[in-house]
């Protein structure tokens, strides 16, 4: 009988607070994004990622970055199980990282940062306003600045499967970028869909190399899109090439960030990549748990909690999202109950 193989415990962070509503055409409430993060680390999540240190002008969804940290950092909901829990914001330039590491050190700051690439140069420039080699440059000295300070350092690679603006680009690229970004001292690397450009098949090929080029699967974070619905489909595809740590949001939110905010033109990465902004999103966290629950996979969250938790965030956005667990809710187990 054949039977599919797949890794039988994954690590798994949410990301939902800082990429989730990055993209909200309104500013979620900082007590909002309190009471999330709370509840995720409540349910289990040791990974959350919280905010953007960049600059809010462009982007005012993290205008309340410092308080947000601070708040979580403090919270008494979570003492006891905050110093267990690694937080992440994203640094993609300079003053960002220089910000988050004075954070740090004035005891509120992230755990862990984050830089970004891109295989498709004209994507990188728009994200981050550098050329690649310029960038690099960069990396490798604010890596040993934060890992001076005791952070630790995640570097993306993105356009891994496409390029929303340049089109196609090469699955070798980013296992060369993956290289080169443990060679200046990064912790670990997400691979990223960013646009949802990524098939399963090529999922399963592109980890597979990786896998086979650096089989740490520590080393690893699977970050998927859904813009085109493939986004668990995906999760399936690199469980099988052995990948064991994964990210996404609640509801499946998520996207580029949004350049209107509250009312308010902004500046965000520019105009949005496709016509309808609300197509856009993650691979839904409810919805992937729930399926790495019934395929026996231990992920260390509370799954009743984490539905009740999508269900909330409905609310707090104001809409429906993309996940058909928080209404379906888990397969029954027996005739009287829910297992």
């Amino acid at each position: 009988m054949a039977i599919m193989n797949y890794p039988k415990k994954v690590v798994l962070g949410d990301i939902t607070v800082r990429d989730g509503f990055q993209h909200e055409e309104i500013f979620v409430p900082t007590d909002a994004k309190v009471w999330v993060a709370e509840q995720l680390i409540l349910a289990g999540f040791k990974r959350i990622e919280l905010t953007n240190f960049g600059n809010p002008k462009g982007m005012p969804q993290f205008k309340d970055a410092d308080e947000l940290m601070k708040r979580v950092k403090n919270s008494k909901k979570l003492k006891g199980l905050i110093d267990e829990v690694e937080i992440t914001a994203v640094t993609i330039r300079e003053r960002a990282a220089d910000r988050a590491i004075e954070a740090f050190k004035e005891g509120y700051g992230p755990d862990r940062i984050l830089f970004m690439v891109s295989t498709s140069e004209a994507h990188h420039r728009k994200n981050s306003g550098l050329s690649l080699d310029e960038y690099w440059k960069m990396s490798e000295e604010y890596i040993k600045k934060a890992h001076d300070a005791g952070m630790k350092v995640c570097g993306t690679v993105s356009t891994i499967w496409g390029c929303p603006i340049a089109g196609p680009t090469k699955l070798e690229d980013a296992v060369t970028f993956t290289k080169r970004w443990l060679d200046i001292g990064a912790d670990d690397i997400e691979h990223a869909d960013h646009d949802g450009s990524a098939p399963p098949n090529k999922v399963y090929e592109y980890f597979s190399m990786i896998m086979d080029a650096i089989p740490d699967p520590t080393k690893h974070i699977a970050h998927f899109h859904v813009t085109r619905g493939w986004g668990n489909a995906n999760v399936l595809a690199a469980l099988q090439a052995g990948i064991t740590h994964f990210e996404s949001t609640l509801g499946g939110t998520g996207g580029q960030p949004a350049n209107f905010v509250s009312g308010v033109p902004v500046a965000g990465t520019g105009a949005y990549y496709y016509a309808d902004p609300n197509i856009v999103g993650l691979a839904n966290t409810e919805d992937m748990v729930v399926m790495m629950d019934e395929m026996g996979i231990e992920t260390g969250i509370d799954v009743d909690k984490l539905l009740e938790i999508g269900n909330m965030v409905e609310r707090i956005l104001g809409r429906r999202l993309r996940s058909e667990c928080v209404k379906t809710g888990r397969i029954p187990k027996s005739l009287t109950g829910r297992g």
